[in-house]
């Protein structure tokens, strides 16, 4: 890592409420002016996304013999370490002291949220390792994980829930608010990564950057082209269902320079989905955070726990708490999901690569609006326009600003760029490949095949 820069002093954390207390909107900005790190410190986190099918494409349920709840169970005995947690007598996670989790997404995808590392060589190695007992405990069942944004074949109808209280309460509220919400919960996957910042002003320099080429990104790792085994007319339609889910938590929510405060004011007026009491799950009927915390809920008023809760709730490209989360990539292939990890990290943590990357947002930034440009990429992916360019010529640039960062950040890890700039120098996304081997052979086991994490 780069040496440390001095750090403005920051505050102390806000101390636990005292009995009786309530938040207010002071707390929650000392909260946020609290958070960061020196640069020695800077760690990186992946996270990993996978839908499983059977061999035809069809989606695997919770309870069957060796259906979702078996696979968590054998991820947890074959891997030493896991804590499984339950829910309504439903297993639903694994949890390690390290910070990592199993996880399950509402149509059964399963996630793994890695533990923050210095190198990207140590979150490379946990996935693997992850991906290795998934496909070692596949063997001999008819079970297949595929690396796709989106299920590629299944109807979305016949993707089974899963047994999780949370998604009991979001299926009810979010088609209220978007007309492919239960699409995006059922059938999409995607990687992402995580972040430290020094403090606000270099969370401020790193949103900048990361929402900038979010357009580039999303179209670099596109890989949902196929919508019930057929041509969506998107190269992302995983993308596409974000931009019809509920427009107060996805997108770009601030359009000016992020401050802390901006950011606290934008999820203290996103409608709610549900708060917790006890084991409950309970919805809030889009209520906003503001009124929870200044007129209460059914006579409950808000601890920090469900403040936490809330940033959970909200989906925009990139997402901040006490990490920046960069979301905007379809689920890929291992190599090119830790390639994704790669390129941010070389933007991200070098100083130099960051004015780069923020000057390159700048260029881009005189064509269009974010929406504009997120919608070009979505569905023409690498093949975009873009002020006379294609987003494949703009992303050779962003490739080559990320490896010059990384070679100074991180030097022993830059081989691990060199799958995705080989697809950056290719200038086909993954989405085109699936499209092609589609047009070759439709058959359900053969985009299985051609679609294998």
């Amino acid at each position: 890592m780069s040496t440390d820069s001095p750090l403005r002093p920051r505050p102390p954390a806000p101390p636990p409420l005292a009995t009786g207390e309530r938040i207010d909107r002071q707390r929650l900005l000392d909260t946020y002016a609290a958070y960061g790190k020196p640069r020695s410190a800077f760690r990186v986190g992946g996270e990993f996304e996978r839908p499983v099918v059977r061999g035809d494409g069809t989606p695997v349920a919770y309870d069957e013999p060796d259906g979702i709840r078996w696979i968590l169970q054998e991820i947890g005995r074959r891997q030493p370490g896991w804590i499984p947690y339950e829910e309504e007598g439903h297993l639903i996670a694994l949890e390690q002291t390290t910070g990592a989790s199993v996880t399950l997404e509402p149509g059964g995808q399963v996630e793994l949220s890695g533990a923050p590392f210095f190198t990207l060589r140590d979150l490379a190695d946990e996935m693997y390792a992850n991906r290795q007992v998934m496909l070692e405990l596949a063997e001999d069942h008819d079970l297949h994980w595929l690396a796709c944004g989106l299920s590629p074949v299944a109807r979305l109808d016949d993707i089974p829930w899963m047994p999780k209280a949370r998604y009991r309460v979001m299926r009810a509220y979010l088609p209220q608010v978007g007309d492919l919400a239960l699409a995006m919960m059922k059938g999409t996957s995607s990687v992402q990564a995580n972040f430290d910042f020094e403090d606000e002003a270099d969370c401020a320099r790193k949103v900048r950057a990361a929402a900038g080429v979010s357009p580039l990104i999303t179209a670099l790792f596109s890989n949902s082209p196929l919508l019930e085994n057929r041509p969506s007319g998107f190269l992302s339609y995983r993308g596409h269902i974000w931009t019809r889910t509920d427009p107060a938590r996805t997108g770009f929510p601030l359009r000016e320079a992020y401050s802390h405060e901006r950011w606290v004011d934008y999820l203290l007026d996103v409608p709610m989905m549900f708060y917790k009491r006890n084991d409950a799950w309970l919805p809030a009927h889009g209520a906003t955070f503001r009124t929870f915390m200044e007129r209460g809920l059914d006579g409950h008023f808000p601890s920090d726990k469900d403040w936490a809760l809330h940033q959970t709730s909200v989906f925009p490209e990139v997402r901040i708490k006490h990490t920046i989360e960069v979301r905007g990539a379809d689920c890929v292939a291992p190599d090119l999901a830790v390639g994704f990890c790669a390129l941010l990290t070389g933007l991200l943590y070098d100083e130099a690569a960051l004015d780069e990357a923020i000057a390159l947002t700048e260029e881009i930034e005189q064509d269009g609006t974010a929406d504009s440009r997120f919608a070009g990429a979505v569905r023409l992916g690498l093949s975009a326009p873009l002020r006379g360019r294609t987003f494949a010529d703009w992303t050779r640039d962003l490739g080559a600003i990320a490896a010059r960062g990384l070679q100074k950040v991180m030097p022993d890890d830059v081989s691990l760029l060199e799958p995705l700039l080989g697809v950056i120098d290719s200038g086909r996304s993954p989405a085109v490949r699936l499209l092609e081997a589609w047009e070759q052979n439709p058959d359900p086991r053969a985009i299985v095949k051609a679609a294998a994490y």
